[in-house]
Formats: structure tokens, C-alpha cells, sequence
């Protein structure tokens, strides 16, 4: 889990939070990496912002808990190319 206190609960910024009980919308587009998982959030679509993009995420059960940040990369991996020789037979 995280480090964040017990008592003070987990932090979901405000206008997620009011969009989230608000709108009847099942997509939802954010760019708040730092908000916790929250019971609501289960079977929603959301649009995490990764810097450049935003990158859609199903909520699971099991994604409970964790951050929104922790399900979006925001470095793309480095792939070599293959060079590929020209084989005339």
C-alpha cells in the first residue's frame, strides 16, 4: 500500500472526486497521477494523462488501493531496429 497515513485516508484530488459522483459518464479523463483507487472507481474507464498522451485504463478490483500514476508509463521503451539485408537467391 502507501505511506500515507491511516487517519488521514487516501487522497483523491477534488475534481476527480466530484466528477467521479457528478456525471453518469463511465469514461473519465484526468490527469491527477497521484490520486488513489477508490471502491467507486471499479468498471470505469479512466484517461490517464502520461505527460504527452492520455492513456485509457479499466479499473479492476485488484487495482484498489494504488495510484493512478502506477498504471501509465510515462517513458516509451527503446527498440532497436533490425536491419534487414537484402538476400537475393
Amino acid at each position: 500500500m502507501s505511506t500515507r497515513s491511516t487517519w488521514k485516508g487516501p487522497f483523491i484530488r477534488e475534481n476527480l472526486f466530484q466528477e467521479i459522483f457528478n456525471s453518469d459518464k463511465n469514461v473519465l479523463k484526468t490527469t491527477s497521477r497521484n490520486s488513489s483507487i477508490l471502491p467507486c472507481l471499479i468498471g470505469k474507464i479512466l484517461h490517464i494523462h502520461n505527460g504527452k498522451f492520455f492513456i485509457p485504463v479499466t479499473v479492476t478490483e485488484d487495482m484498489l488501493g494504488h495510484k493512478l500514476g502506477s498504471f501509465v508509463f510515462t517513458r516509451l521503451r527503446h527498440v532497436y531496429k533490425n536491419k534487414v539485408k537484402n538476400k537475393n537467391k
